[in-house]
């Protein structure tokens, strides 16, 4: 039986996991296609490279880092690329992505959880390998909202339908 913390964590990480993946859906349903490799500026990346670094980051540090695969990733290629995937093959690529992040949480030991490793030259412990892929992907999911705000000057209603004045309990 697990940890009552190590049972928390996994429920937690994935709901933050899963809130970021609705909101990336929302605004990639959104744009036009034009949009997908579109750069703000010189500086700036598309959202086709978001999803491709997303996808890379988040393999690095969870499905090779704490589930122990093989590191694959070409960090460089994620901003290189201008074209190759369209609006559908990018979220696609997401989901995947995602779901084996999921699964490779959600199967995770605690020793495995605990365990301190090296991902892109810092320590971690595999618990920190998860905050970071979390935190990170919630960093590249303000950056894709506020991008697609900006393509189409209007909100993307992440949060229609709900009272978020509601005080705590």
């Amino acid at each position: 039986m697990e940890a009552h913390w190590v049972t928390d964590f996994k429920e937690n990480t994935l709901y933050r996991i899963d809130e970021s993946t609705r909101m990336i859906t929302i605004a990639f349903q959104k744009i036009e296609e034009t949009h997908v490799w579109q750069r703000p500026n010189q500086s700036s990346n598309s959202l086709g490279n978001q999803i491709l670094h997303l996808c890379g980051n988040m393999t690095q540090y969870v499905i090779s880092s704490v589930g122990e695969q093989e590191d694959t990733r070409d960090r460089d290629a994620e901003f290189d690329a201008v074209e190759g995937y369209s609006k559908e093959a990018l979220l696609e690529k997401l989901a995947i992505t995602v779901q084996e992040v999921k699964d490779t949480i959600q199967n995770a030991s605690e020793e495995q959880l605990l365990k301190k490793r090296y991902v892109q030259g810092f320590h971690f412990s595999g618990m920190g390998c998860v905050i970071h892929a979390v935190e990170h992907y919630s960093y590249h999911t303000g950056q894709i909202a506020f991008w697609v705000k900006t393509i189409l000057n209007s909100p993307l209603g992440f949060y229609d339908g709900l009272d978020l004045n509601t005080m705590n309990e």
